[in-house]
């Protein structure tokens, strides 16, 4: 295994758990690093989406007194029931229309030029949807009704686009729908759980054969620097977005849009 790989996967597992869990698109910068790096990583783009499961076992141990009161409350607790039903109905359309589209997506959509124009657009969303004023009627993730965590999972949809960023996605979603800043953050955590964890499983299942042990040690590498990384920053993000809003991730995403696109026309 060549030593600048090992070194490049640890680097990528670093900007993975910064990443994940603010709209910035960590798929898209994984994509983008891997293409300015040369990173010669397992076929299929499989490395960019497993290391991710580092970053949402980093939000299962963060939160792991919360998810385990959901967990013994669902018998007789109503509110644990609302909280459990609404992350599966918001994952649910990813999952489907993920099943399908993902060839198409992988073999279409994971370009340098695809994730900087992405990052641009997203960018501009989001500083139009923070300079909106907006009514916020739902302060936790236990008053989501059924249909407004459907909703949020329809926004998440638009994240199969790399670039887009999936909490990016459904956090901005959840504010467009009324959700308080850090309850629209955290159910976008605790939605990556299955939706991370479906997507891995089935990409790993899909390039099984393709997998080697450099390969396997790569992603070991990405997936435990992704988790501690990720641990250093989840409650900072929760905390700096309750206080200072979304937008200078919106000028961030419009800054790294720009450059890579004038990196890439310069090829």
């Amino acid at each position: 295994m060549a030593l600048g790989n090992l070194f490049a996967a640890v680097f990528l597992g670093l900007v993975e758990g910064l990443t994940e869990f603010i709209p910035v698109s960590s798929t898209g910068h994984l994509i983008l690093l891997v293409d300015l790096l040369g990173f010669q990583g397992p076929p299929g783009k499989v490395f960019e989406v497993v290391i991710q499961l580092g970053a949402i076992l980093a939000v299962c141990v963060v939160y792991l007194a919360r998810l385990w009161r959901v967990a013994i409350g669902l018998p007789a607790d109503p509110r644990a029931r609302r909280f459990a039903v609404a992350v599966i109905l918001a994952f649910l359309p990813a999952a489907v229309i993920g099943v399908f589209a993902h060839g198409f997506i992988k073999s279409v959509l994971f370009s340098p030029w695809v994730v900087s124009a992405s990052l641009i657009l997203g960018g501009l969303a989001i500083l139009a949807i923070e300079a909106k004023p907006r009514p916020t009627a739902v302060k936790e993730v236990e008053e989501f009704s059924a249909l407004l965590a459907l909703k949020i999972g329809f926004c998440q949809v638009l994240a199969m686009i790399p670039g887009v960023s999936r909490s990016g996605a459904t956090i901005l979603g959840a504010l467009l729908l009324g959700v308080e800043r850090r309850a629209a953050a955290e159910f976008s955590f605790f939605l990556a759980i299955p939706t991370m964890l479906g997507a891995a499983t089935f990409d790993l299942y899909k390039n099984r054969h393709d997998l080697t042990f450099d390969g396997g040690v790569l992603i070991a590498v990405g997936f435990v620097v992704a988790f501690l990384s990720a641990l250093a920053v989840v409650r900072v993000v929760v905390d700096f977005v309750s206080r200072r809003g979304f937008a200078p991730f919106g000028w961030y995403r419009i800054a790294v849009g720009t450059i890579m696109l004038m990196i890439l026309a310069s090829r």
